[in-house]
C-alpha cells in the first residue's frame, strides 16, 4: 500500500521523506524530546504578552486542551514571542516540545498538508513509518491516542488557517499548543486570541539599542526614537536597520538615522540577506486574489492616515457592502489595522508598501481613484457644512456626488463625521495642493471653515484658507477667492489678529461687490463690524453692523439679520447701554429660535447673561449661562464653551465663591489655550488674577494679570489692556504703592475714555479715588468717588454703585464724618444685598460696625461678626484683619 504523497515536513531539525510500504526496512526511527529553536538572545519586551503565555501552562489543569493563538502581522514578532515563552515554559512539559513550520508564508514553499506533518511527528515520538496510518483521520487519532495523559508543549508556527491546525490538535488538557499565524484565526474553536501589535516606543528603543550594541547616552536618544518609528516599531524592521549599524561601529547614530530618515527606498534599506521587510509583506500580500490585492494597491493611493468603508467604495469604485466585506478580510489576514470601530489603517511600512506596488498600476486608473476619493471627500465635507455653518452661503464648486456617502441628516452626525475625518480632509486638501487641483482644495478648505473655527485648530486653518485663496486667484476663481478670504480672515479674527482681519475682510467686500454678490457683502461688512468693536471703534462697529442689517433684510436673510442684531447688542453692551443690549440681544435670540440655530442661540444666551451679570441679576446671569454652557457642549462648539465657563467663573467671583470661580475659570483657560485663541486667554488670566487678588495672594495676581497685559497687547486689545492695566492698579494700592497705583489707573482711565466705554471709566475713578482716600486727599478722592457712582448709576450697574457707596463710606470715615460713613455703608448694604454681592455686602458690614464701634460696641460686635461670616464663607481677603478686629472688640466687652 503506497502513500500518496511524496513531500518532506520540517520539524526544528528533523526531517522525513514520506515513502512506500513497499520500501527496504529502515532503523526503528529515534524518538524526539525537544525540537525547539534556540531561544532569541536579544528578546525584548512584551512583558504582558509574555505573561499570559506563561500562565497558559497552568491551564493544563482545565477539563479541556489549552490552545493559545499568536497572531499579527509579518514582522511583527509572533515567533519570537513563542520560541522565548517556550523556553521559559519546557521544564513544565517532560514528555516533549515540538516546534512545527506550518510555511503559510514561506518564500517558494506550499503550505505545510496535515497529514505530512502528522507523519512526522508520529514517526518523532516513535512510532515506525511502517505503521503510520494513510488516511489523515486516522493520523490524527493516532496522533492524539499517542499523546494520551502526555504533557506536552506544541508550537505550530505560522499556519495559514484553522484547516490546517484543527488536526494537529492532542486531546490531551495536559498538553499546550502556541500557534501563530498571520491571521486571525476565528474560527478555530477554544483558542484564546493573543493579537500582537507594534513595540511600545520604549521597548522599540530598548530592542534597537541591544541589537545596534550601543550604549544609550542622551544625544543618541532622540536618533533612536526617530530611527524606531520610521521602523513603524515593527520588530523585524528594528532588527534589520539594527543590525546594519552594529556592523559598522565608527558609524554616526545620528547621522544613520538621517540618511534612513531621507531614502528614496526606504524598503529597501530594511534588508539584510534572505530577510527583508519587503519580502515578508511580499508573501502575504501574493497570498490575496485578485479583487484584494486590487483593494490593497488603492489603500496606498489614500493620502490620510485611515479610511472607512464608504471612502473605500469610492476608492475602489465597489458597492458599499462589498467594501466592508473586503475590508474585514484584510483586517483578519493582519494586512490593516481597526484602531477604532470600522475605520481602517495601513501600518507605514505597509502604507509605503502598498504604495510601491499602485505605481505598476496605469496612470489613468490611479488618476480616477484619487478623483473618486477627492469627489466623495469634498462632497460629504459639503453635506455636513450644511448643519455646521451658522450662515450657509450658496457654493460655487460643483463636486460630482459619490455612489455611497453616510447619512448625514443631523448636526450631530455631521460633527461626528468631520470629527473623524478631520485628518482625511486635511490630507486631501494637501494632496490637492500638492497636484494643482484648485477645484478640490476650494472646495475643500470653504465646507471645512465652519468646522475649523467651532474645532480649531485654528493655525491649520490659517494654512488651508491661504492655500485655497491662492489656488483661486491664480486659477481666475473670483467667487472661491472672495469666499476663502472671508474664511481667512474670520481665523485671523479668532486668533486676534484684527489688523489682518480687517484687511482681509475689506478685500473680501471689494471682490463680492464687483461680482455682485450682495449676500458675500452683507457677510463682509457684518466681519468687518466686529473687527472694529474689538479694537475699540463702537462706532465704527455700529455703523457696519447697521448697514450689514439692512442688506440681510433687503435680501430676506433672517438668519443674518439676527446675527447683525446681535453684534448691535454687543456695541449697546460695550458702551454701557445694558437696556439697549438687552432689547436688540432678545431680538436675535428670538428669530435664532423661529430659524432653529441652536449655535445664534447659544450665543445670544451667552451675551444675555453678560447683561444680566452686569445689572446685578446674577440668578439670572447664571441660568442664561448655563444654558449656553448646554447647548454649546451639545453642539460641540469649544469656543463658546470655554466662553460660557469662563462666564459662570465671573458670577461665581462676584457672589463670593472664589474656589468655584479659580476652577471654572482655569478649565476655561485650558480650552482657549487648546484652541489657540490668545483673546480668550489673555480675559482667562485677567480673571485668574482677580481670584487671587481677592483672596489676599497680590504676587498671584500680579503675576497673571501682567501676562495677560502682554498678551492684549500684542493682540492690540486696548480695551483688554485697560482692564489688565486697572488690575495692577489694584495689586499696587493693596501692597502699599500708591504711585504706582495712581499711574495704572490713570492709564486705564485714558484708554477706557478714548473707547468711549462708560463701566471701565467708572471703575478706574473709583479706583482713583481709593488712592486718594488712601494718600489723604479727601476732597480729591471725594470727587472721583462721586463721578465713578454717577456714572455706574448711569450705565445700571447697581454691582459698581455698592461698590463705589463702600468706597465713599471709607473716604468719609477717614475725613471723620461717621455718621455719613454710616449711612453710605447702609446704602451700600442694602443694594448689596438686592444684587446679592457677599463680598460687597461683607464691606458694608465692616464699614458699619467701624462707625457703631464709637458709639455702640456691642451693635459693632453683631455687625462684624456677620461681616466675618461672610469674609470666611468665600475666603476673602480680608478674614484676617477683620477677625483679628472682631476679637478686639469682643476683648473689649469682656
Amino acid at each position: 500500500m503506497e502513500l500518496r504523497r511524496n513531500t518532506s515536513v520540517q520539524i526544528g531539525d528533523y526531517n522525513t521523506q514520506n515513502f512506500t510500504y513497499q520500501a527496504p526496512p529502515r532503523p526503528a526511527p529515534v524518538a524526539l524530546h525537544s525540537t525547539l529553536p534556540r531561544d532569541v538572545a536579544a528578546f525584548t519586551g512584551r512583558e504582558g504578552e509574555l505573561h499570559r503565555l506563561l500562565r497558559a501552562a497552568e491551564a493544563g489543569r482545565a477539563p479541556v486542551i489549552s490552545i493559545h493563538t499568536v497572531d499579527g502581522m509579518a514582522g511583527v514578532g509572533k515567533t519570537a514571542l513563542v520560541t522565548h515563552a517556550a523556553h521559559q515554559l519546557a521544564a513544565r512539559y517532560p514528555d516533549g516540545h515540538r516546534f512545527v513550520d506550518l510555511h503559510a508564508h514561506t518564500a517558494g514553499q506550499p503550505p505545510a498538508d496535515p497529514a505530512d506533518v502528522l507523519a512526522t511527528l508520529l514517526i518523532s515520538i516513535g512510532i515506525s513509518p511502517q505503521n503510520l496510518p494513510d488516511t489523515l483521520p486516522e493520523r490524527a487519532a493516532l496522533w492524539r491516542d499517542r499523546l494520551a495523559g502526555s504533557r506536552m508543549l506544541l508550537i505550530l508556527d505560522n499556519a495559514a488557517g484553522p484547516d490546517q491546525v484543527e488536526p494537529l490538535l492532542p486531546a490531551s488538557q495536559e498538553c499546550l499548543v502556541l500557534v501563530t499565524s498571520r491571521r486571525r484565526l476565528i474560527a478555530l474553536d477554544g483558542a484564546e486570541p493573543l493579537p500582537l501589535d507594534i513595540l511600545p516606543p520604549e521597548q522599540a528603543a530598548r530592542l534597537f539599542t541591544r541589537l545596534a550594541r550601543r550604549t544609550s547616552t542622551d544625544t543618541d536618544r532622540a536618533a533612536v526614537t526617530e530611527a524606531v518609528r520610521l521602523c513603524g516599531h515593527l520588530p523585524l524592521a528594528i532588527t534589520l536597520l539594527a543590525g546594519r549599524l552594529a556592523h559598522h561601529p565608527a558609524w554616526d547614530l545620528t547621522t544613520f538615522t538621517d540618511e534612513f530618515a531621507t531614502a528614496q527606498d526606504r524598503l529597501g534599506e530594511l534588508e539584510a540577506g534572505n530577510r527583508a521587510v519587503a519580502a515578508a509583506f511580499d508573501l502575504s500580500y501574493q497570498d490575496l486574489p485578485p479583487h484584494l490585492q486590487h483593494l490593497f494597491r488603492h489603500l496606498g493611493l489614500h493620502p490620510g492616515p485611515d479610511i472607512d468603508p464608504h471612502a473605500t467604495a469610492a476608492l475602489t469604485d465597489v458597492p458599499l457592502a462589498r467594501a466592508r466585506r473586503h475590508l474585514d478580510t484584510l483586517y483578519t489576514d493582519h494586512l490593516i489595522e481597526e484602531p477604532t470601530p470600522r475605520r481602517y489603517r495601513l501600518h507605514d511600512l505597509l502604507r509605503e508598501y502598498a504604495h510601491t506596488l499602485t505605481t505598476h498600476d496605469p496612470t489613468e486608473t490611479r488618476t480616477q481613484a484619487t478623483q473618486r476619493l477627492l469627489n466623495y471627500y469634498t462632497h460629504t465635507a459639503q453635506t455636513a457644512d450644511h448643519h455646521l455653518d451658522a450662515a450657509p452661503r450658496p457654493r460655487f464648486h460643483t463636486i460630482t456626488a459619490p455612489d455611497a456617502a453616510p447619512d448625514l441628516t443631523t448636526r450631530e452626525q455631521a460633527l461626528a463625521w468631520m470629527r473623524a475625518e478631520h485628518p482625511n480632509l486635511i490630507a486631501c486638501a494637501h494632496h490637492a495642493t500638492d497636484h494643482s487641483q484648485p477645484t478640490h482644495l476650494i472646495a475643500l478648505a470653504h465646507a471645512m471653515a465652519a468646522y475649523l473655527n467651532q474645532q480649531g485648530p485654528w493655525y491649520q486653518a490659517l494654512t488651508l484658507h491661504r492655500g485655497a485663496a491662492v489656488a483661486a486667484h491664480h486659477a481666475n476663481n473670483r467667487h472661491g477667492e472672495a469666499d476663502a478670504l472671508r474664511d481667512l480672515g474670520r481665523v485671523r479674527y479668532l486668533t486676534d489678529d484684527y489688523a489682518g482681519a480687517g484687511e482681509l475682510a475689506g478685500q473680501a467686500l471689494e471682490l463680492y461687490r464687483t461680482l455682485g454678490n450682495r449676500l458675500g457683502e452683507a457677510d463682509a461688512l457684518w466681519d468687518l463690524g466686529r473687527v472694529r468693536h474689538l479694537t475699540g471703534d463702537y462706532a465704527g462697529a455700529g455703523e457696519l453692523a447697521g448697514q450689514a442689517l439692512e442688506l440681510y433684510r433687503t435680501l430676506g436673510n433672517r438668519l443674518g439679520e439676527a446675527n447683525a442684531l446681535r453684534d448691535l447688542g454687543w456695541v449697546r453692551y460695550l458702551t454701557g447701554d445694558y437696556a439697549g443690549a438687552g432689547e436688540l440681544t432678545g431680538q436675535a435670540l428670538e428669530l435664532f429660535r423661529t430659524l432653529g440655530d441652536r449655535l445664534g442661540e447659544a450665543n445670544a444666551l451667552w451675551d444675555l447673561g453678560l447683561v444680566r451679570r452686569l445689572t446685578g441679576d446674577y440668578a439670572g446671569a447664571v441660568e442664561l449661562a448655563g444654558q449656553a454652557l448646554e447647548l454649546y457642549r451639545t453642539l460641540g462648539n469649544r469656543l463658546g464653551e470655554a466662553d460660557a465657563l469662563r462666564d459662570l467663573g465671573l458670577v461665581r467671583r462676584l457672589t463670593g465663591d472664589y474656589a468655584g470661580a479659580g476652577e471654572l475659570t482655569g478649565q476655561a483657560l485650558e480650552l482657549y489655550r487648546t484652541l489657540g485663541n490668545r483673546l480668550g486667554e489673555a480675559n482667562a488670566l485677567r480673571d485668574l488674577g482677580l481670584v487671587r487678588r481677592l483672596t489676599g495672594d497680590y504676587a498671584g495676581a500680579g503675576e497673571l494679570t501682567g501676562q495677560a497685559l502682554e498678551l492684549y497687547r500684542t493682540l492690540g486689545n486696548r480695551l483688554g489692556e485697560a482692564y489688565a492695566l486697572r488690575g495692577l492698579g489694584l495689586v499696587r494700592r493693596l501692597t502699599g504703592d500708591y504711585a504706582g497705583a495712581v499711574e495704572l489707573a490713570g492709564q486705564a482711565l485714558e484708554l477706557f475714555r478714548t473707547l468711549g466705554n462708560r463701566l471701565g471709566e467708572a471703575n478706574a475713578l473709583q479706583d482713583l479715588g481709593r488712592v486718594q482716600t488712601g494718600l489723604g486727599d479727601f476732597t480729591v478722592a471725594a470727587d472721583l468717588l462721586a463721578r465713578s457712582r454717577a456714572l455706574f448709576a448711569e450705565v445700571g450697574d447697581p454691582q459698581g454703585e455698592a461698590e463705589a457707596l463702600n468706597s465713599t463710606g471709607a473716604l468719609l470715615a477717614c475725613s471723620e464724618e461717621p455718621q455719613r460713613a454710616l449711612n453710605t455703608y447702609k446704602q451700600a448694604l442694602l443694594l448689596a444685598r438686592q444684587v446679592r454681592s457677599p463680598l460687597d455686602e461683607a464691606h458694608a458690614l465692616e464699614g458699619i460696625a467701624r462707625c457703631q464701634a464709637h458709639t455702640d460696641t456691642q451693635a459693632a460686635i453683631t455687625s462684624l461678626r456677620e461681616a466675618v461670616a461672610i469674609y470666611q464663607r468665600i475666603g476673602a481677603a480680608e478674614t484676617p484683619t477683620a477677625t483679628e478686629y472682631l476679637t478686639h472688640l469682643e476683648a473689649g466687652q469682656a
